[in-house]
């Protein structure tokens, strides 16, 4: 805890008003992105959901820049891949960040409900401007005595839902992106901002069909036998037991409270991860060969498939391959940040998850005083109207604590890895007669990914982390 309560600290110390300045300049930037998604959605839905991903990468970006901010101030990563000098690599090193932290961020702000809030204040708008345009044609058509039109019934600006629409931008968005990646050495530079727009689109509608046939697929699923049967087998040892049905619903509870304390930190640590694991990356992960043995593990069915695959046209299986690479990409550097999550321990982790309980401790907290500081006053004549602006400032103060808090504990794991693999590593030194098993991966936290960083950045990043 004090080395994340020190890291966290000089951060603060070095950085607050760009911390500050970022997050400010994404919060207005967020609101201006659905105000414009809403007029448009107003004349087109489709047009204005396009928009909409705008207001979610406003928020990336503002995040992006926070922790590429206080990059500085976390010696270990420091030490393993310096700050690139030039300007030209710091924004190779946004773009690749904001490129590769879409995914993961979509998801968490998907997760926490952000994206909701998103998508309402987005159909709130068009409602609006779709009501004040049909309150003009009304004026209008009155004004020049024709007739009046009639009104469209419950109309919705996310009326596109699930549809050959959706799959059409996904399909579109993804080509268009996977294209840009393949031939962007010879485009100009400013098209890296409409791959990230690209990007955001496609992972956008992609998750936004998930989560719509997520709720489709829960809602028959709660209607199936099994399901009702094991309510109603719940009900019963309720009513027979009543010691047993207040422990069910205890461990319910448990469950429900330890998911929400846990995966929220977790999950902005993956986040945190992905932006900064662009400068570095643990060893990859592969399934040794021995495991695929075809008398282990249903190797044979491995064995058999690669057969198959071997069988297939060059051709075919190089755009195979290609595709699934660009798929599959998108998922590397989150894997590398659970991975090295994982491999720090308990200990670290452990520590920051109650770091970071307390910091969001403090949003109901601040919201308190600020209410007791003010004091009483008309709900319609004042906390109407001011509690927006009062209220920003809970979010101000927390937020850049909450990020600075983040950065440092992925720094802290890192040392705590870096620290354990050098121990493995020396005892493997001391005894050459080791398993090479129970000491594999101790050069990994060092090895900078010149040879696996995106083409784009890997004569500049990649070689200042070789160079760290």
């Amino acid at each position: 805890m004090p080395t994340i309560l020190r890291s966290t600290g000089r951060v603060l110390l070095m950085h607050w008003p760009l911390l500050l300045a970022w997050f400010l300049g994404g919060t207005l930037a967020r609101y201006g992105a659905i105000e414009l998604s809403g007029f448009a959605g107003a004349h087109w839905s489709v047009g204005g959901l396009l928009l909409l991903p705008l207001a979610v990468l406003a928020r990336l970006i503002s995040f992006v820049g926070m922790f590429l901010v206080v990059r500085d101030g976390l010696r270990e990563l420091q030490s393993i891949a310096p700050l690139p000098e030039s300007g030209r690599e710091r924004r190779a090193t946004f773009v690749q960040s904001l490129l590769a932290g879409i995914l993961p961020f979509f998801a968490v702000y998907a997760a926490w409900g952000m994206l909701r809030d998103d998508t309402e204040a987005y159909a709130m708008r068009a409602l609006d401007v779709h009501t004040g345009l049909g309150w003009q044609a009304f004026a209008e058509a009155i004004e020049n005595g024709t007739s009046v039109p009639e009104p469209a019934e419950q109309w919705s600006a996310l009326d596109a839902g699930i549809g050959p629409w959706t799959l059409l931008i996904i399909a579109a968005a993804f080509a268009l992106r996977w294209a840009w990646k393949r031939w962007q050495s010879g485009l100009p530079r400013a098209f890296a901002l409409v791959a990230v727009y690209l990007e955001a689109v496609w992972v956008f509608f992609f998750v936004w069909t998930v989560k719509d046939i997520t709720v489709a697929v829960g809602e028959w699923a709660s209607h199936r036998a099994a399901v009702v049967w094991f309510e109603g087998l719940r009900d019963a040892i309720a009513e027979r037991v009543a010691v047993l049905g207040a422990i069910w619903d205890g461990v319910a509870w448990l469950l429900g409270q330890a998911g929400g304390v846990l995966l929220q930190p977790l999950a902005w640590l993956t986040v945190a991860g992905v932006i900064y694991g662009q400068a570095i990356a643990v060893e990859k992960l592969r399934l040794a060969e021995r495991y695929l043995a075809e008398n282990r593990f249903g190797g044979r069915y491995v064995a058999g498939a690669r057969a198959r695959y071997a069988k297939v046209p060059e051709w075919t299986r190089k755009r195979m391959g290609d595709l699934g690479k660009e798929f599959t990409s998108r998922f590397q550097p989150v894997w590398r940040s659970v991975r090295l999550m994982w491999r720090a321990g308990p200990i670290p982790i452990a520590t920051y998850v109650l770091l970071y309980t307390v910091v969001l401790a403090l949003e109901p907290l601040l919201r308190t005083a600020i209410i007791r500081l003010v004091g009483p006053h008309d709900l319609y004549s004042f906390w109407i109207v001011a509690d927006g602006l009062l209220f920003l400032l809970v979010p101000l103060i927390v937020e850049p604590v909450r990020i600075a808090v983040v950065a440092s504990a992925y720094d802290a794991t890192l040392g705590a890895l870096r620290r354990t693999e050098g121990r493995a590593a020396a005892a493997a030194e001391a005894d050459p007669d080791a398993d090479p098993d129970a000491v594999s991966g101790s050069h990994a936290v060092a090895e900078q990914v010149s040879r696996d960083q995106d083409p784009s950045v890997e004569g500049s990043i990649g070689k200042r982390a070789n160079d760290g």
